[in-house]
């Protein structure tokens, strides 16, 4: 019913039902793990005005599971990338799979997947680092680069009663910078690889 993939791993279609609608795989060396996908197979869909929460569990210093929600799944919305990197040190919050003895190593992380009724998915608020980040790193660091660069120049504009006269400095108006950074940005927006034409 379900497969997941860790990037440089085979597909696991191996998940392990612990309950009725509660299924885990495990995650061997999760430490390495940075983001998974979780997926359906195309061969049972879920029932009718249902979905799947997606958790991710990883052992305390106890060896105690600490569960995670990172999304779900639904027929419409048959897969899921989700960013783990960042939850490992976090807090876990509640989960559907309660106190099972479901087996768990130091190693060994799950991702579980709980069957459960679409209003329930919806009113779920999943951990906010999980979410894989939809801009790619290069759009991200021009972003960033920009606006550190228009703040870095703004905060030396002065008014031109301020100015002191300098016959050997050049001075841009602040306004040109901004109309600059405002058609960079938006030209960004539409093609963030417009720079190599």
């Amino acid at each position: 019913m379900f497969g997941c993939l860790v990037a440089g791993r085979l597909v696991q279609t191996d998940a392990q039902q612990v309950a009725e609608g509660k299924f885990v795989f495990n995650l061997p060396d999760y430490k390495s793990v940075n983001h998974v996908v979780v997926f359906m197979l195309g061969t049972t869909p879920f029932p009718v005005g249902a979905g799947g929460s997606v958790y991710f569990s990883y052992p305390d210093k106890s060896g105690m599971p600490v569960w995670q929600l990172l999304g779900f799944i639904t027929n419409e919305k048959p897969s899921a990338i989700f960013k783990i990197s960042r939850l490992k040190t976090e807090e876990g919050s509640q989960h559907p799979f309660g106190m099972m003895n479901i087996a768990q190593t130091q190693s060994v992380a799950q991702i579980g997947i709980s069957v459960e009724p679409m209003e329930l998915l919806t009113q779920q608020t999943p951990e906010a680092s999980a979410a894989v980040s939809t801009v790619d790193s290069f759009t991200q660091f021009t972003q960033k680069m920009l606006d550190n660069f228009y703040n870095f120049s703004t905060s030396f504009a002065l008014t031109q009663d301020r100015m002191t006269p300098n016959p050997t400095e050049m001075f841009i108006p602040a306004s040109i910078v901004l109309k600059w950074y405002e058609n960079f940005q938006r030209r960004l927006s539409q093609n963030p690889y417009f720079w190599k034409s």
